[in-house]
């Protein structure tokens, strides 16, 4: 296994005098020797490599067009309402809500990572008791709505919620208020975690374990070579994750509505639903896009490009099982930590509600429905949205540049924006330009794509850098066309990060509410619809059996990629 960093045209030549030699000087020596030596060449800068074919960034440039949709609605919508604009972004009090809104996204990310990365490891490299139960538990939070997750834990520990009646035989009164900051943090960390969690995993389970195995071998301890082979290799997993999570964090309105922390989407969804200033709403849209697109900037930054593919002789095999020893039961710990407070909290409180609802009446018969409705959909919205990040992901993994990374963070911007904006943009063209498209799921599948794309090309394009360039010119050599060397060669290589951004995409669109309200046809009702309806109809019975069903879907779902990944085996 290399790991390639691309240097800037000014980095001198590697081995030659200057810089460059003096950096290999100051490495560490038993850096030098894992597996039979760690090599870091130069690869070429962008606009050095070969051009990509037509064939490839065709296609990824059309992905990435369609992905602008959305703000060339909001630029139409705000073309010669500027002025007000302008006084609209200059109140201060829309400046301090911005702070707010970028310090949530800090936050919320932050703590993401640091609970993703050892969790990820722990199921994937350990010999963790129930590792195969906890693999799947901790990513089904996931599946429970943001709104629905908020409104469960106002209810189970609000000041007068559930677990303060259980305490107050003790003399507990009331507990602390969750409205504001920190029901926000805790709320939208446990619920997008697991955004960082899944392409971790998959990364992991595509590392060499010849590097660590020579780095034990060389008397480094666990921590030291987690920190010096595997956490490096990392890098591409965590960031596609953490740019996911803060940019889901900065697009929410309905956790943070329903905790009155006031954030910058506050603001725009009072001017759609209280001013009516469709032109002002849209100059703030335009601003969080921007937000978003300097959070993809410091994402490039960060990134440094790293390469990692197997770069000595052998095949990759599965690691060894990782002992944790005196720390198994600490890891236990924390896992059952993590699970209780994203997962059991807000399951209790849906199982009190389903309980007290089962003799509200005979609701249950509009649940057949309304679930294969969201299998459907949510299976064509993980096909599409694959089909379409492959173009993406091959281009920029392999011919990184200025057109592949303008394609790439194109990709991400509609899911900065939230639902209301997209539904709204998809409604302005559907009815212009794809008139018999309009109200029919076809539409609501394409909103899909746009809004979770980043979901599959995160994962995907990680997978993607791990695969050997080699083995892809060896199968060209041979005589194989490009798309047998996609089919035969690629996508076998890639389809851990393939599966989990299916199934990541599958689970988001399952509890999707905004966009589902606003384009589905008359009469296509789903499991999140239908719990939104109960909950406004104060049916709150119906609502918490409905979000269990949800829940179960999304198991399932769980289930079925870790086994297709493997990690069901001992």
């Amino acid at each position: 296994m290399a790991l390639a960093r691309p240097a800037s045209r000014s980095r001198p030549a590697a081995g030659a005098p200057g810089q460059g030699a003096a950096a290999a000087a100051r490495r560490p020596g038993w850096l030098s020797l894992v597996a039979g030596g760690l090599r870091l060449p130069d690869a070429p800068g962008p606009g050095t490599g070969p051009r990509p074919p037509l064939g490839l960034v065709l296609p990824a440039a059309l992905v990435g067009l369609a992905m602008l949709l959305p703000v060339a609605y909001l630029f139409i919508r705000t073309a010669g309402a500027w002025d007000r604009v302008l006084d609209l972004l200059l109140r201060p009090g829309t400046w301090a809500i911005a702070g707010r809104s970028l310090g949530l996204v800090a936050a919320v990310t932050a703590t993401g990572v640091v609970l993703a990365v050892p969790l990820a490891w722990l199921v994937a490299r350990t010999d963790l008791p129930g590792r195969r139960f906890w693999a799947v538990v901790t990513v089904l939070p996931l599946a429970i709505p943001s709104y629905v997750g908020s409104f469960l834990y106002v209810v189970a520990a609000g000041p007068h919620g559930l677990l303060q009646r259980l305490l107050a035989p003790l003399g507990v009164e009331r507990l602390p208020d969750l409205h504001g900051f920190w029901g926000a943090y805790l709320v939208m960390t446990l619920f997008t975690y697991p955004y960082i969690l899944l392409p971790v995993r998959a990364a992991l389970a595509r590392l060499d374990p010849a590097l660590e195995e020579a780095s034990l071998s060389l008397g480094r301890g666990r921590w030291a070579t987690f920190q010096a082979v595997i956490l490096p290799q990392l890098r591409p997993a965590i960031l596609s994750g953490a740019r996911l999570v803060a940019l889901y964090t900065l697009a929410e309105f309905g956790a943070v509505a329903t905790l009155r922390y006031e954030t910058f989407t506050w603001a725009l969804y009072v001017q759609y639903q209280s001013a009516f200033d469709r032109a002002a709403a849209g100059g703030l849209a335009l601003v969080l896009v921007a937000a978003a697109l300097g959070i993809l900037g410091l994402d490039a930054v960060l990134r440094e490009r790293w390469r990692y593919h197997r770069d000595t002789p052998g095949t990759p095999r599965p690691p060894a099982r990782v002992p944790l020893g005196r720390w198994r039961w600490p890891a236990l710990a924390f896992c059952a930590a993590v699970a209780l407070l994203a997962l059991g909290v807000p399951l209790a409180v849906l199982v009190y509600w389903a309980v007290r609802g089962v003799l509200e009446g005979r609701w249950w018969d509009l649940l057949g429905p309304a679930t294969l409705n969201s299998l459907a959909v949510s299976a064509l919205a993980a096909v599409g949205t694959v089909a379409a990040a492959l173009p993406v992901a091959a281009l920029g993994a392999r011919y990184p540049g200025p057109l592949s990374g303008l394609i790439d963070r194109a990709s991400y911007v509609g899911f900065a924006i939230p639902g209301i904006v997209i539904a709204l943009a998809m409604v302005f063209f559907g009815i212009r330009f794809l008139g018999p498209l309009y109200q029919t799921v076809a539409l609501l599948v394409a909103a899909y794509v746009i809004v979770f794309l980043p979901t599959a090309l995160g994962p995907l394009r990680a997978s993607w850098l791990q695969v050997d360039p080699k083995l892809e010119e060896v199968a060209r050599t041979l005589g194989r066309r490009p798309w047998q060397v996609l089919a035969g060669v690629t996508l076998p290589l890639v389809r851990p990060g393939l599966l989990a951004g299916a199934g990541m995409v599958f689970l988001v669109t399952l509890k999707e509410l905004p966009l589902t309200l606003i384009l589905s046809p008359a009469g296509f009702d789903t499991l999140a619809t239908s719990v939104w309806n109960s909950i406004t109809e104060a049916f709150f019975g119906q609502a918490a059996v409905k979000s269990l069903l949800l829940v179960a879907a999304s198991a399932a779902s769980v289930g079925w990629i870790l086994r297709r990944e493997g990690e069901w085996e001992a």
